[in-house]
C-alpha cells in the first residue's frame, strides 16, 4: 500500500512481489495494482480474432475463456492492443456497445448481418461460444 506525504500519495504497491518500476519482462502494468501477462494479452487477441462475421462475445465471455479475473483486463486489452482486431464484436454483458462508439459498432455488426434490437445486439441470437 502506498503512503502519504505533503505531495500526495507515494507508490510502493507491490504486484506479484514485484515492486512498480521494475517488472520482469512479459509483465506489463494495467496501474498500480494489476498486471497482465504477455500471454494473457496474446490469449484475448486469439479470442476476439476468433469471433466469426455476424457473432459477437462479451468481456465477461472472453475473460472466462481466457481465464482471466474480471471482463475490465479485457476492455483494458482491447483498448491497448486490438486495432488489427474485429474489435466492434466485442459488447457489454446486455448486448450494449461502448457509448462513445455505439453508431459506429453497430453499423459495423449491422454490415455482418448481426441482429441488432434497438440499441443494441440481440445476445441469444448473435453470441458466439467459445469451445471448452
Amino acid at each position: 500500500m502506498g503512503r502519504c506525504s505533503r505531495r500526495g500519495l507515494i507508490a510502493s504497491v507491490s504486484v506479484g512481489g514485484v515492486r512498480s518500476g521494475r517488472r520482469p519482462p512479459g509483465l506489463r502494468s494495467r496501474g498500480a495494482d494489476v498486471a497482465t501477462t504477455d500471454a494473457q494479452i496474446e490469449r484475448v487477441r486469439e479470442l476476439v480474432a476468433a469471433i466469426p462475421a455476424g457473432r459477437v462475445s462479451t468481456y465477461g465471455d472472453i475473460a472466462a475463456a481466457a481465464g482471466l479475473s474480471t471482463p475490465r483486463t479485457v476492455g483494458w486489452i482491447m483498448r491497448t492492443d486490438a486495432a488489427d482486431l474485429p474489435w466492434h464484436r466485442v459488447l457489454r454483458a446486455d448486448g450494449s456497445p461502448a457509448p462513445h462508439l455505439a453508431h459506429k459498432q453497430l453499423a459495423k455488426l449491422a454490415l455482418e448481418g448481426c441482429p441488432i434490437r434497438g440499441d443494441r445486439v440481440d445476445l441469444s441470437a448473435a453470441r458466439h461460444r467459445f469451445p471448452d
